[in-house]
């Protein structure tokens, strides 16, 4: 009994941490998902955002509280608009999606939602981090190497 506690607290340990992705292994995965190119954004500009929003780590979350919402996942995928995480008021939930799936360390989901974030009028300025650090900037250093 206490090696399957044991057992199922590792487990859960290694659940809440979430995956963190080396920067080639996400580019190849990326472009495996069909992120190069999408709707204009180049590989090197999701790998950029992603690097800013959540330094490739799944399972990252936070909370806004100006506008009491919460940013999900290796996206960092709003609650008021994107994702229905029970909690965020007046929340629209644009992907269909529980905000949980955006923390998962498939990112299958969580690349459907991001490119559905990406068709709306904002494309890819809807990320903050994206206009603050990849915006007019050589982002090609996020790919090099990486053989994709």
């Amino acid at each position: 009994m206490k090696a399957l506690l044991l057992l199922g607290l590792l487990v859960l340990s290694v659940t809440v941490q979430g995956k963190v992705y080396k920067r080639c292994e996400l580019a190849r995965t990326l472009k495996r998902l069909g992120m190069d190119g999408y709707r204009g954004v180049s590989l090197a500009n999701w790998m950029c955002l992603i690097k800013w929003e959540s330094n490739y780590n799944t399972r990252v979350k936070n909370y806004n509280p100006e506008s009491k919402s919460t940013d999900y996942g290796i996206f960092q995928i709003n609650s008021r608009y994107w994702c229905n995480d029970g909690k965020t008021p007046g929340a629209v939930n644009g992907c269909g999606i529980s905000c949980n799936v955006l923390l998962q360390n498939d990112i299958t989901k969580a690349v459907a939602c991001a490119k559905r974030v990406v068709r709306d009028p904002q494309g890819i300025r809807a990320w903050v981090a994206w206009r603050n650090r990849c915006q007019n900037q050589d982002v090609s250093l996020y790919v090099r190497g990486c053989r994709v």
